[in-house]
């Protein structure tokens, strides 16, 4: 018999206290540890191996920023803002992770996924204000200042209740959405990496982010769909967006602009044609092809000086200004609009995140911490909503850009930064002519990855076909419903999936491998020999009140045996025997002999005298469990049929005495508890 070790009290109010007291309590050591956490790059720069790093760091920096240049400017359409708002996102998001972040790899930034979710509230938003949400409204003056915004797209509604000044037009109040909604997911960021409810990320499984994903991106393509082809359609809001927003393409497609049509074909093909290039001759290059740099700058030379927007009316960019805009308290009021938005946001961008750290960092053998994770996209959220900045997320694409070109710190991402800088302070009026559908086309090309889940279906449904479920159903909902419902639908679906698994979980009667101690599924092996007058049952789930019915029909449906109906059924007889001896008659109700009656007491269909339940696959007990238990214990006691436990775990063991399962005292405890099934088994043989 296994003796339990006596368990050391543990005072928890002495443990608060003093911790609370450690945590309040301020030296300068403390103060210097804490910065030196709060800021990682004070701990690794000093460390920094120059000779050995730097030319790594350099040419992955300078590829990602000739990468993010265009990216910012194409997801700008995404997030229904305009491009020197996703230019300033991609400069603070990088400085801000440099000095807080713990991952040495990822790429933080303007990502695809993040940006819709952004424009999808900011265009809610501006409908509810009465604004019109054509891109191709009357533009600004063109002189390079934002400070002329688009007075021609005013509206009745009374922004000053906002918190916006009456003045402010379309621009400014899409702007003040964006950060409004980027510091509240900032902030809620930031307060669960107080909190440490970074295990939130756990109820995101691989299934569901790869189906949001895949949904979102169905979304991004047909947004953009208008921007290939050169249609003007009103921009679709609310749920069924997907639906609505085809329906209008095939309303509006004799409408097609030929020139976009064909910029976008032969785009497409180049773009692609360069991928899938890079991706089979990878090993032999040194740093990716940057294709979409020459596709921007060929692109909007051939708009300028072909005037493709004059002769065609073509839809282009427009003036992106330079320099920086002074910053700004986002407006609270807003905040106030946005706050539930900010959540789902919040929650996918430290995610992804984390998820990609935690990959990369085991991929190169390092360690992160999620928790400063947390706080640090938090802030790559917080400081640059005050500088005209939206939301922020790692992604994986440029990641994996980074690490392929030799990227050792994140001194690669100050480098990228510089390079959007340069593009702020100087370069940015350039890209006046570039054609919007040439934005929708790196977009659309960007979206491979998550389109080619659609081919790992059937791979999926091989290995999983619940998580196969789970997939097509968050993919679903996200691509008809909306982001932030098929989110939710996803989590939602994923845990029913687990409750019902629980609830519905594998049962099966055991039996004996020749020659050996060990028990196995008589369904699912060949050649096991069953015991006699013995039942082995397992059940692979824990025993809880929602599964409670479900072990008690398995129990009786595989042995064969309802001790509630035979108990009811003998009594029943009993019953009639005794009424037939008290009127003197020597026959039974069937005819029988009085001697000749207890062989009716003992029905044919019970052959066993011994149930061993095989707890090996039970991790936990509630009260309905233990209750359960006692029940089948003393029903089958009635019957004269004996119920030992197998492989129970400590914390089984506990709440079965808790719930007095082996009486008072626990002096049966040894008689009805083993420690395997064969030792159970041994011990109904010697009872017999």
């Amino acid at each position: 018999l296994m003796e339990r070790k006596t368990r050391v009290k543990i005072n928890r109010k002495e443990i608060m206290v003093a911790k609370l007291r450690k945590s309040c309590s301020c030296t300068p050591q403390k103060l210097k540890n804490f910065l030196m956490d709060f800021f990682p790059v004070l701990q690794w720069l000093p460390k920094y191996r120059c000779r050995e790093y730097i030319w790594g760091d350099i040419m992955s920096g300078l590829v990602i920023g000739i990468i993010l240049v265009p990216q910012a400017i194409a997801y700008s359409l995404l997030a229904g803002l305009k491009p020197i708002y996703s230019l300033y996102t991609s400069f603070f998001a990088n400085i801000i992770y440099f000095l807080m972040g713990t991952s040495r790899h990822v790429s933080v930034g303007i990502f695809s996924l993040i940006s819709l979710m952004v424009g999808q509230v900011v265009d809610r938003e501006l409908l509810l204000a009465g604004f019109d949400l054509n891109d191709d409204a009357p533009s600004a003056s063109g002189d390079g200042s934002l400070q002329n915004d688009n007075l021609s797209n005013t509206t009745a509604f009374n922004l000053t209740i906002a918190g916006i000044n009456a003045k402010c037009g379309k621009e400014c109040y899409a702007i003040g959405i964006a950060t409004a909604l980027t510091f509240m997911a900032g902030v809620y960021q930031v307060l669960m990496g107080i909190f440490r409810l970074g295990f939130v990320s756990m109820y995101l499984s691989e299934s569901v982010l790869d189906g949001f994903a895949t949904g979102a991106s169905l979304t991004i393509l047909t947004a953009q769909v208008k921007y290939l082809i050169g249609i003007k359609i009103p921009r679709s809001q609310g749920h069924g967006m997907l639906v609505i927003t085809w329906i209008n393409i095939f309303r509006n497609i004799s409408q097609a602009n030929l020139c976009d049509v064909i910029t976008s074909a032969i785009c497409i093909v180049v773009l692609v044609t360069a991928k899938e290039i890079g991706d089979r001759y990878k090993h032999k290059l040194k740093f990716p092809l940057p294709t979409e740099l020459v596709v921007i700058v060929v692109a909007t030379l051939v708009s300028h000086y072909g005037k493709l927007n004059e002769v065609y009316a073509s839809s282009v960019s427009g003036a992106i200004p330079t320099g920086f805009i002074p910053p700004k308290v986002p407006e609270f009021n807003l905040m106030l609009r946005v706050a539930l938005d900010a959540l789902p946001l919040a929650i996918v961008s430290f995610v992804f995140t984390v998820s990609l750290s935690e990959m990369f960092a085991k991929k190169y053998a390092y360690t992160i911490r999620a928790n400063q994770e947390m706080f640090a996209v938090g802030f790559c959220n917080i400081i640059p909503s005050f500088f005209h900045s939206f939301a922020t997320s790692a992604a994986l694409a440029k990641t994996l850009v980074k690490t392929s070109t030799g990227c050792q710190t994140q001194i690669s991402g100050v480098i990228s930064a510089m390079v959007v800088l340069l593009v702020l302070l100087f370069l940015a009026p350039l890209f006046y002519s570039l054609q919007k559908c040439v934005l929708a086309c790196i977009i659309i090309v960007s979206l491979r990855g998550a389109l080619r889940k659609f081919r790992d279906v059937p791979a999926r449904y091989y290995v999983n076909k619940v998580d196969t479920l789970v997939w097509v159903v968050t993919m679903s909902a996200s691509a008809l419903v909306s982001t932030e419902i098929g989110l939710l639908v996803g989590i939602v679906f994923s845990m029913l999936c687990i409750i019902v698994r629980t609830q519905r979980p594998r049962t099966a009667l055991l039996g004996q491998i020749q020659d050996t101690s060990f028990y196995e599924d008589d369904l699912e092996y060949e050649n096991l020999s069953t015991v006699p007058k013995i039942k082995i049952f397992r059940f692979e789930a824990p025993l809880y009140y929602a599964n409670r019915n479900y072990f008690l029909k398995s129990l009786y449906r595989l042995t064969n045996l309802d001790p509630n109906l035979e108990a009811a059924r003998r009594k029943k007889y009993e019953k009639k025997e005794k009424q037939h001896l008290k009127k003197g008659n020597p026959k039974t109700a069937n005819g029988l002999g009085i001697g000749e009656t207890t062989l009716q007491l003992v029905p044919k269909q019970i052959d066993f005298q011994a149930l061993v339940v095989d707890c090996s696959s039970i991790s936990f007990l509630d009260t309905t469990g233990v209750n359960t238990l006692k029940e089948i214990l003393k029903d089958y006691k009635n019957l004269n049929i004996s119920v030992l436990l197998a492989c129970c775990n400590p914390s089984v063991i506990d709440s079965l005495k808790r719930g007095g399962y082996f009486g008072k005292d626990f002096g049966c405890m040894q008689e009805m508890l083993f420690y395997s099934i064969h030792n159970a088994v041994l011990f109904a043989k010697d009872q017999k």
